[in-house]
């Protein structure tokens, strides 16, 4: 039976390439690439008070482009290649044509998608790392940051977790789409770098109001919507487990915002819109690390669970926590990602479903990826268990090599470059680091008497008598 002629195999498309699969995976890998730039540039942009509006944005984007250059200069292969030591690739570049039309380590796609599909996922997770320090960090010391924390701590947690070589993906965790590589690593990250960064000004802590409110939504949104290549693009190709992780991400996210929405009409008084988003982005972070390998109503309980735990982190426990108080973490990543992503793992561990695990992992041993609840359900109480004691082990990993790397990294930074603006800079923001703002309005000094010079000079006023 012959092929039609654009299926046919030929030098651009060998035999293994599948030109679907690596069409959403192109495509997924491109809505993650918008849930950054522009999403996130558009959210830190709005979500942050006037002043640090450009500031915050510039520093989602620079993230953006420095992560990509570092990504084919060495990371990569640091997080996916040839081992090297116990929980890390060899570094080397990725950046020779043959290397990138050779198939990639897994899926029927070449290198250069899959280098393109895992780029997105790095860049986001630095950027998620700063909204913990909106608001006072040196961007010169930031622009240090990226790159050292994406070469000693991202990349070890992707090739442990994610690489078939790493440890513990061998020893069977389950990480959907990056619960732990990405939200529990930018989460603690983000909370130990806000702690040796230090504080926004007395002033900016009591009132820091979002500087537009729709923008903010805009960009909440393009996250939102962008999450369908984030869960949907794992498997690796156009799959019915893909379709099964696109619609479970999308309903516990909703569950999980209508959850805190209505957390916060009954303990407030008032449906605020920026809780509704945090409850949003607990919904996306939960659901990730189970996206594919769970029931709709597992996903649906997810959202109750990721609507109210966290908001009771953050609204409550926060308050009572020493810890929690003593640190300015602007965007509250410590409990929308690191809080969030640990609840994900948990209860992944707990209703994972064995054959969707077979979907997506493509094995048959049933010792590994099993939840608790389907373990109890088939007899299979041990492994169960074990599957859960392997998703526990996974977050205590991520979370002591986080805590650990950040500090090493900002420890080595203010040995260069303070971390923190100096108090002049922080009073002043935008137009004392950038030499720009955001907004070109009246009121905003040499803008407002400009304007007023060209009025006067097109209706001069009228001489003395009436002449």
């Amino acid at each position: 039976m012959s092929l039609p002629s654009n299926l046919n195999p030929d030098e651009a498309s060998p035999p293994w390439l599948n030109k679907g699969d690596n069409s959403w995976q192109l495509t997924a890998a491109t809505l993650v690439g918008l849930q950054s730039v522009p999403g996130l540039v558009i959210l830190y942009g709005s979500i942050v008070k006037k002043k640090w509006a450009v500031n915050s944005a510039f520093m989602a984007l620079y993230a953006f482009a420095a992560v990509l250059v570092c990504w084919v200069g060495w990371g990569y292969r640091m997080s996916f290649g040839d081992k090297f030591i116990h929980f890390l690739g060899m570094p080397n570049v990725s950046l020779d044509a043959q290397y990138l039309i050779e198939q990639a380590f897994l899926g029927y796609l070449p290198n250069a998608t899959m280098i393109y599909f895992q780029f997105v996922f790095a860049a986001i997770t630095l950027i998620l790392v700063a909204g913990a320090l909106l608001g006072r960090m040196n961007f010169l010391a930031w622009m240090l940051f990226v790159p050292l924390w994406l070469t000693f701590s991202y990349t070890i947690t992707a090739y442990s977790i994610w690489c078939p070589e790493g440890w513990l993906s061998k020893k069977g965790i389950i990480d959907y789409s990056g619960g732990y590589v990405i939200h529990l690593s930018s989460g603690v990250a983000g909370f130990t770098a806000a702690y040796w960064v230090g504080p926004r000004t007395t002033k900016d802590k009591e009132r820091f109001p979002p500087n537009n409110i729709l923008l903010m939504l805009a960009g909440a949104g393009l996250l939102w919507m962008g999450w369908t290549g984030f869960n949907g693009g794992d498997p690796y190709t156009v799959s019915t487990d893909a379709s099964l992780a696109v619609l479970n991400t999308h309903v516990c996210t909703a569950t999980s915002l209508l959850t805190w929405l209505m957390l916060d009409i009954i303990f407030f008084g008032k449906p605020s819109v920026i809780g509704a988003t945090q409850g949003m982005i607990t919904g996306l972070v939960c659901i990730t690390p189970a996206a594919g390998v769970v029931q709709g109503w597992a996903a649906i309980l997810m959202g109750m669970m990721s609507g109210s735990i966290p908001w009771y982190t953050m609204m409550v426990l926060h308050k009572k926590i020493g810890l929690l108080k003593q640190v300015d973490d602007t965007m509250a990543v410590f409990h929308t990602h690191a809080v969030a992503g640990s609840l994900g793992g948990i209860l992944t561990g707990l209703f994972a479903v064995p054959k969707l695990n077979r979907l997506f992992y493509l094995v048959d041993n049933w010792q590994h990826y099993i939840g608790v609840f389907y373990g109890l359900h088939t007899g299979h109480t041990t492994a169960g268990f074990k599957q859960l004691g392997i998703q526990l082990l996974g977050i205590v990993f991520v979370v002591l090599l986080n805590i650990f790397t950040t500090s090493v990294i900002c420890l080595l930074i203010s040995l260069i470059i303070p971390l923190r603006l100096a108090e002049d800079e922080l009073q002043t923001g935008d137009d004392a680091i950038h030499g720009e703002e955001a907004y070109a309005l009246w009121g905003d000094g040499e803008k407002y008497e400009s304007k007023l010079n060209s009025i006067y000079e097109e209706f001069p006023p009228p001489s003395k008598g009436g002449e």
